[in-house]
């Protein structure tokens, strides 16, 4: 794994140098540390979120009308181009949805691998994790290859503000130090609609920009974050907020 993640391998903690991100095995999974934060990917902490009764008031749901299609027979597809930790994918595929995850930074790809294979040993959570199928990569090839078109694309590509949001918690702010603000804005969600989906649903921060600058075709807000939605983008790939 060390060769894979072009880092450091060492044995004992007492070898480690100070003030470096460290990647940990253990009994328990793998553990993600700098100075006095740690974290580790733990989906039994969504347990309550994708239950029945709660899953159709999770605003992502209902901005992928997801909440609609309760009685779909077949799978709908779904891809979550910049899955992170993976809990926004969880909630696809709690709704039904098989999902496509796509992480390009190895350290986090590693983490959420380590985490679903965990969630998929919780009864509650194994015929969900089953549908959540992860992919270590860039999503702006991974959009260009799909196999068929997805009902929804989830972009959240990480944005400057939020870092430094006092609603970000402190274990996150880990990631932070892995994952860089999104420079290719407009190219991830071109290539979003080129893959041609149904609806592009787009988390932002409450006050953040329009990706891209495209004016979504309706807005879901939170409390601290909004879902933008384009619903057939294929149509409004030109336009632009003014």
């Amino acid at each position: 794994m060390a060769d894979h993640l072009k880092a450091a391998f060492c044995r004992c903690a007492e070898d480690l140098p100070e003030d470096v991100l460290v990647l940990s095995a253990g009994s328990e999974g793998l553990t993600l540390s700098y100075d006095s934060l740690s974290m580790k990917g733990d989906l039994s902490d969504m347990l309550p979120r994708v239950r029945k009764e709660n899953l159709n008031r999770e605003l992502l749901v209902k901005a992928a009308g997801l909440n609609r299609l309760a009685n779909q027979e077949k799978a709908l597809f779904a891809v979550d181009a910049t899955a992170g930790m993976g809990e926004d994918a969880l909630l696809l595929a709690a709704s039904g949805c098989f999902v496509k995850l796509y992480e390009k930074d190895p350290v986090i790809a590693a983490l959420l691998k380590d985490s679903l294979k965990r969630a998929a040993k919780i009864p509650e959570l194994q015929e969900i994790v089953s549908r959540m199928e992860l992919t270590e990569g860039d999503s702006l090839e991974g959009l260009s290859s799909l196999q068929g078109k997805p009902y929804v694309i989830l972009l959240d590509p990480m944005f400057p503000e939020r870092r430094k949001s006092a609603l970000v918690g402190k274990k996150f702010q880990l990631l932070h130090y892995l994952e860089r603000p999104c420079e290719e804005e407009e190219a991830l969600l071109n290539a979003a609609i080129q893959a041609g989906p149904e609806r592009i649903v787009i988390k932002r921060p409450l006050k953040g920009p329009y990706l891209g600058g495209i004016k979504p075709s309706f807005t879901m807000e939170g409390k601290a974050i909004r879902y933008d939605c384009l619903l057939q983008p294929q149509r409004v790939s030109g336009m632009k907020e003014r």
